[in-house]
């Protein structure tokens, strides 16, 4: 994917987020605002805002399971997986 596409998605995620917000889930943003990036940070790398979309669908899959979506587990683990892989990524970059 192309950075800009990267930032198109996180956006997308970050309306989610809101969304969520303001239907009183539950959800934790904890771990995502810990990373201090959102999608108006295009200074940022590629990689940095691709770790973030996999950290914050993490959340919003979790928050799908816990409102009656079981099958939002699986995807929940997905991202969990993806999340790591690319701080590995990161970690090599750095």
């Amino acid at each position: 994917m192309h950075k800009e596409e990267l930032l198109s998605l996180h956006n997308m995620l970050m309306n989610v987020r809101e969304y969520l917000q303001e239907h009183s889930t539950e959800a934790d943003f904890d771990e995502y605002d810990a990373l201090e990036i959102t999608p108006s940070h295009t200074h940022r790398s590629k990689l940095e805002h691709k770790y973030a979309i996999f950290v914050l669908g993490n959340v919003i899959a979790r928050a799908m399971r816990e409102a009656d979506n079981p099958s939002a587990s699986r995807m929940a683990d997905r991202m969990h997986d993806l999340a790591e892989r690319t701080l590995k990524e990161i970690e090599v970059d750095e």
